[in-house]
């Protein structure tokens, strides 16, 4: 009888998995090569054509306006898990009512006439719309992997992933709302962040469903990679595709091709799903306890198989109580880790780096090979992370992480200021991401999944939760910013990498002064701690 796993086959299932980390990474990465073309062939037209301009930009209110009224449920439904179903609904009212002032002085009440802030913002939305997707795929991701598995979960997915990568790659040809070809373009992005919001929670839950206790944080730190991994994949993509013509045949072809590369780890995705089993727990949940052990048999031998089902069937009894019961602090550390890990802007990095590189001074070509020495800094770094966070504690990380970002953000944005982008611009931008990828981009996880109790686990849905708006709102603002001409003609695009430096400073004032270290601690204990 055998008494340990077939570490072979719990392997194959890891990278299996792990999969649908990489598309989270590709499908979020492939735009950074796209965003000029995509505003040269959807926004720029807008300006010869007051007609379109109109409908797009009434297209444009409706959709965010749709978006509001998702995220608000979303939130709203987190409220009233926090505060009961009476006070939960009457923020919830508070938070509509403002939105709606909102939407209403700042886009409804506004002529459709298009203006450089409209066609800034539109242009930012189309670029950042798959986080609205992200996020409703992040709030039904639980839903979803309690109602039809884990497995299936990640084939939903899949299919998400692949109906994206072809939408948004030909947007004109499947455009069946018969509206303009921009909002069919948002539509499939959407569709695409959705697949991300229901991965970025089901692959990791399906490893460390599937892994023995004792390799448990090795492999599911291997999705932390394979998402980085899928980054620097596309980037090489991106990159080998707008070498295949010039600036004019990228803004009409080239971008369509970088959104259909994705069709191809997606299928593979797809395919190689039907050949895994569902995990264990979920078994054992839908009382299928024999199916269950006969994979348990695989995973950690026949000797162990009893044993650990047994155990599974009692965790399954988790005590649940509610959110607030260890006090308001722990929830709004887990929103605010989310919220500052976005607002040092490194998506603004991740999605616009080509775009940052050219206003530098480099030409297309140049900007995307540029890209992928960002990938390859984040990709090394991350492992740095990974290799080091147990020993040197979160803390110690993060704080060394906001301060070293700080720095790189203030000064890339001075070099911008006194126009003099070179060499030394180049190497801010890397220091800043080398200063993420070791602190705030796995640090972050480590630390959500370590400060939330057991009976309160459920709760970090809303860190995460906001953690997609947060990078929703950076992703979307910094266009706005960025190419607005009275803030270009003072500051020369440095503005907005000051707005992140600061935010560097106040993240690191936060670690210190209210975070607590969470490095050696056991779950029980950390629970004390909140008792206290």
């Amino acid at each position: 009888m055998s008494n340990q796993g077939n570490k072979s086959f719990i392997l194959a299932l890891t990278l299996v998995a792990t999969l649908g980390g990489l598309l989270f990474g590709y499908d979020t990465a492939v735009i950074s090569g796209a965003t000029k073309a995509l505003k040269d062939f959807f926004v720029i037209p807008l300006y010869d054509n007051p007609q379109m301009a109109s409908t797009v930009i009434l297209q444009y209110k409706v959709i965010i306006s749709i978006c509001f009224v998702i995220v608000a449920l979303l939130v709203g439904n987190f409220l009233v898990k926090l505060f009961g179903k009476k006070m939960g609904l009457v923020y919830t009212s508070i938070l509509i009512f403002f939105g709606i002032v909102f939407l209403y002085t700042q886009s409804w009440n506004q002529p459709n006439v298009l203006t450089e802030n409209i066609a800034n913002s539109i242009n930012g939305f189309t670029i950042s719309s798959a986080l609205v997707g992200c996020i409703i795929g992040g709030a039904i991701g639980g839903l979803l992997s309690d109602k039809i598995g884990r497995k299936n979960g990640l084939i939903t997915a899949a299919i998400l992933f692949t109906i994206s990568a072809i939408g948004s790659a030909i947007p004109d040809k499947l455009n069946f709302m018969g509206s303009g070809v921009i909002s069919s373009f948002i539509f499939y992005r959407v569709i695409g962040g959705i697949g991300v919001g229901i991965a970025s929670m089901l692959s990791p839950m399906y490893i460390a469903e599937i892994a023995p206790a004792n390799a448990r944080g090795k492999l599911v730190s291997f999705n932390q990679f394979a998402i980085i991994f899928g980054m620097l994949v596309v980037y090489f993509v991106n990159y080998t595709i707008a070498r295949q013509g010039d600036d004019q045949w990228i803004m009409q072809t080239g971008w369509r091709w970088m959104f259909a590369s994705e069709t191809i780890p997606a299928i593979l995705f797809l395919i190689f799903l039907m050949f895994v089993p569902e995990t264990p727990r979920y078994l054992v949940k839908t009382n299928k306890s024999e199916k269950a052990e006969s994979i348990l048999n695989k995973l950690v031998g026949a000797t162990r198989a009893k044993e650990v089902l047994t155990e599974i069937k009692e965790t399954l009894v988790e005590k649940s109580v509610p959110w607030l019961s260890f006090g308001g602090l722990i929830i709004i550390i887990g929103i605010l880790l989310s919220v500052f890990q976005q607002f040092v802007g490194i998506n603004v990095v991740l999605y616009y780096a080509p775009e940052i590189f050219r206003n530098m001074g480099s030409g297309t070509d140049a900007s995307l090979l540029q890209t992928i020495i960002v990938g390859a800094i984040n990709l090394t770094f991350t492992v740095v992370a990974i290799l080091t966070v147990d020993k040197f504690g979160r803390k110690p990380l993060m704080i060394i992480g906001s301060l070293g970002m700080a720095v790189a953000m203030v000064s890339l944005g001075f070099s911008f200021f006194l126009e003099k982008q070179g060499l030394a611009a180049l190497i801010f931008m890397l220091v800043y991401v080398a200063a993420f990828a070791v602190s705030w981009g796995p640090v972050t996880w480590v630390m959500l999944s370590e400060i939330f109790p057991n009976s309160i686990r459920a709760a970090m849905s809303i860190a995460v939760a906001a953690q997609w708006i947060a990078n929703l709102v950076v992703s979307w603002t910094f266009p706005i910013m960025n190419d607005n001409t009275w803030l270009t003609d003072l500051f020369h695009h440095g503005f907005s990498y000051w707005i992140y430096g600061i935010m560097g400073i106040i993240s690191a004032i936060f670690m210190w002064r209210v975070v607590p270290e969470t490095k050696g601690k056991t779950l029980e204990e950390m629970e004390k701690l909140w008792k206290k």
